[in-house]
């Protein structure tokens, strides 16, 4: 049964989890410690999680950008669940209770971000203080959970940032001065960072419900719905229904997310496409021809290979 190695001593909080289920289980450690405030609009804290450890379901008052230097986590909400690799990022509004698992051992580090009254997005302070007219109607896009493209210069500044919780020794002038660049930065290049569908919706009947938790658990079992809806205790029929009902498309279109989810885990070891593609039941051709339908990039571009030469399926 996992159990979390001993965290660096640089991190803020300890994980003393709860084993149930073959997962480990902590809470939300002390985030009454990082409140962010329009003094110090960004807080960072950061903690080392090993693979198969879930932090419970939370929520805060506060937005949030999930990040994993290293590392592959897993985010769910009540309508979806989404896969976050080192070269993305999440970004969960005020309020919304989610629950963060560690697909690998993960350095988790989570950014709060001060959101003034009737506003969302990182962008929103600058908007408050600059007595912007529409601030107050912030994009309808930044009241959701987003999964966004992480720059190198975005994941430099958050490894900067401190991670000191309230109640220790108090940054110094200086300190508090970077900390405020810092932070500046970090909205900025958030504000700008492209958003990536990588987000996995779930349903709210609990027959569909229980056929998607199998598909995520294990994405190539069978490949036709009638073999997935036989332990629904519905049709293959019903089951297709639901299906367009709750989620707004086919089996087809919503196992292919679920690949893709899957596929990003994989990509985030480095492994060539063309053993991702085996490993998910397809060719290489038809991987690439997939991943461009979905997604309408190549799949070594979508999954960040490129820079470091690695070769497209079928190429």
């Amino acid at each position: 049964m996992p159990t979390p190695a001993s965290p660096p001593p640089h991190f803020a909080a300890a994980v003393v989890p709860r084993e149930r289920r073959g997962v480990a289980y902590v809470d939300s450690l002390t985030p009454e410690l990082f409140v962010p405030t329009s003094a110090r609009p960004v807080r960072a804290k950061l903690r080392w999680l090993a693979a198969d450890t879930q932090v419970m379901p939370h929520s805060h008052p506060w937005a949030q950008v999930a990040i994993s230097t290293t590392g592959v986590i897993r985010l769910t909400v009540s309508h979806g669940t989404y896969i976050v690799p080192p070269s993305r990022a999440l970004w969960i509004p005020p309020g919304v209770e989610h629950a963060v698992t560690m697909v690998e051992d993960a350095d988790l580090r989570t950014l709060y971000f001060h959101q003034p009254r009737g506003r969302c997005g990182p962008g929103a302070l600058g908007a408050a203080r600059e007595g912007a007219a529409d601030a107050a109607a912030a994009p309808a896009h930044w009241r959701q959970c987003r999964v966004l493209e992480v720059s190198d210069l975005l994941r430099a500044l958050v490894r900067e940032m401190p991670t000191a919780p309230d109640g220790g020794p108090a940054l110094t002038a200086a300190g508090r001065q970077r900390e405020q660049h810092l932070s500046a930065l970090i909205r900025d290049e958030l504000a700008h960072a492209a958003a990536v569908k990588l987000g996995v919706d779930l349903p709210q009947d609990k027959r569909l419900l229980h056929l998607c938790e199998a598909v995520l658990a294990d994405p190539t079992r069978h490949e036709t719905l009638a073999d997935w809806a036989q332990d629904t205790g519905a049709s293959p029929r019903t089951v297709a229904r639901l299906f367009r009902a709750e989620l707004g498309g086919t089996f087809t279109q919503w196992r292919q997310q679920v690949i893709l989810a899957k596929a990003v885990a994989l990509a985030a070891g480095r492994m060539p496409m063309g053993h991702i593609a085996a490993e998910l039941g397809y060719s290489p051709s038809a991987f690439s021809a997939m991943v461009r339908r979905t997604v309408g990039m190549p799949p070594g571009r979508f999954f960040g290979q490129q820079a470091a030469g690695a070769a497209e399926p079928g190429a």
